[in-house]
């Protein structure tokens, strides 16, 4: 009789590769009008006079043109992945940016801002960049989110500053194409040299564990029926775990974007310098990328929705200080706690929804939330920016957000996972 053969898991797991290119990606985009966006908003706004509400209606542009888009997108990346999806994001993203320096009203920046949310290449509306990676991994899910974390704050050490330098010397027009050159044009090559939609492509399996003879069920069945139950989206849009998800990250979002995009501008009408500024906005990504890196490894080992909800309490603390700071080291302490917050909601956004529904149809689950979640977050930005036009002040506006982030981190403390019963019926889709 045939001695069995032995598995062996492989020396080298391609996941990991995917990691890289997310986290590569991650880097770059902060330099497309990402968290480097806040510097532009005084001297565009010196030079055009649209009014600071206009910046604010970019924001929501964007994610608008995500939202809409998003249940596409997340569906042909079930379907297809995310290979030609990243890199036709990266070029829309940076044509509108070059375009962008040739600006001369208001609703030229709206436009060019709906433009480059069509397939949205960072924020909350980056599909391509993060269901990748939840797709590769299940029980090292946790860890590998962590990992790709540190892109977005490398990229804010890099790109935040160097955007205040390409402004001083060139001025903000040219500062545009520059970083739409620098940070767009190498996504392309890497996403279509490296991306793979999943492991099972490839012959491979999450986390790369060893394979294994497949069983009648098939190598996917087999594996989800030892790891993890898969919802379908019309299964999950049933649950009301779902929709407390939804309350929590909207709420969360809605209010985040009435501080975040506004407490730059907000800085320098303080008179605070704006090297300082970028400085501490470059530290607020790498707290960001620290809090999520950490919480992507403590999540595997705590109740993920208790570490997400001390993360938006974190936001509530730093929307304060944000209020109240008109000395720099005040501002830095603000930006430094936002960025550590907002390393929670980054890293709840990408993992809960994996958490609790599982990878198979991810894309398509996200596809379905992510309209609901940035509507809501875009409502705050312009909301933010009509409030300081008329008043002269973002205080009363960010009070607000303050007790919304507090009621959002009380919603995701109290959403446990679906109960079994439901995971089962989920599993027999």
């Amino acid at each position: 009789m045939e001695a069995p053969r032995r598995l062996e898991r492989p020396q080298f797991f391609y996941g990991w590769v995917i990691v890289a290119v997310m986290a590569l990606s991650g880097t770059l985009s902060m330099a497309l009008g990402g968290l480097n966006f806040g510097l532009f908003i005084k001297p565009m706004d010196d030079e055009l006079g649209v009014g600071r509400a206009v910046f604010g209606w970019a924001q929501s542009a964007r994610q608008v043109a995500s939202a809409l888009t998003a249940p596409v997108v997340g569906g042909l990346i079930d379907r297809f992945g995310a290979r030609l999806l990243l890199a036709f994001s990266a070029l829309l993203t940076g044509g509108a940016l070059i375009a962008l320096a040739r600006a001369t009203e208001g609703w030229h920046i709206i436009v060019l801002f709906t433009v480059m949310g069509i397939v949205g290449l960072n924020g909350p509306g980056a599909l391509v960049t993060t269901v990748p990676v939840t797709k590769w991994f299940v029980r090292q899910r946790g860890r590998a989110l962590a990992w790709m974390s540190l892109g977005v704050p490398l990229g804010g050490l890099i790109f935040v500053p160097l955007t205040q330098i390409f402004i001083d010397a060139y001025g903000w027009r040219q500062a545009w194409v520059l970083l739409a050159l620098i940070g767009a044009g190498p996504i392309v090559p890497l996403a279509l040299l490296f991306v793979r939609r999943q492991p099972e492509d490839l012959g491979l399996r999450p986390d790369g564990a060893p394979p294994r003879e497949t069983a009648p069920g098939g190598r996917w069945a087999g594996w989800e029926s030892r790891e993890e139950r898969s919802w379908t989206r019309a299964e999950a849009l049933r649950s009301t775990v779902f929709w407390r998800l939804v309350l929590a990250f909207g709420l969360v979002s809605l209010a985040v974007s009435s501080v975040a995009i506004h407490r730059i501008p907000s800085f320098l009408d303080r008179g605070l310098e704006a090297r300082l500024v970028s400085y501490a906005t470059a530290l607020d990504a790498a707290a960001a990328g620290l809090s999520t890196f950490g919480l992507g490894l403590l999540v595997q080992r705590l109740p993920a929705r208790f570490v997400g909800a001390g993360g938006f309490l974190l936001l509530a603390l730093a929307s304060g200080l944000t209020i109240v700071a008109d000395t720099s080291p005040v501002m830095f302490v603000a930006m430094i706690t936002f960025g550590l917050g907002i390393g929670a909601l980054m890293l709840m956004q990408n993992y809960l929804w994996a958490a609790y529904f599982g990878r198979r149809h991810l894309g398509s689950i996200r596809g379905a939330v992510t309209p609901i979640t940035l509507l809501l977050g875009g409502a705050g930005a312009p909301l933010a920016g009509y409030v300081r036009d008329l008043t002269g002040s973002y205080t009363s506006v960010w009070l607000t957000a303050i007790g919304v982030m507090v009621v959002g981190a009380l919603t995701l403390a109290l959403t446990p996972p679906p109960v079994a019963r439901e995971s089962v019926a989920g599993a027999r889709g």
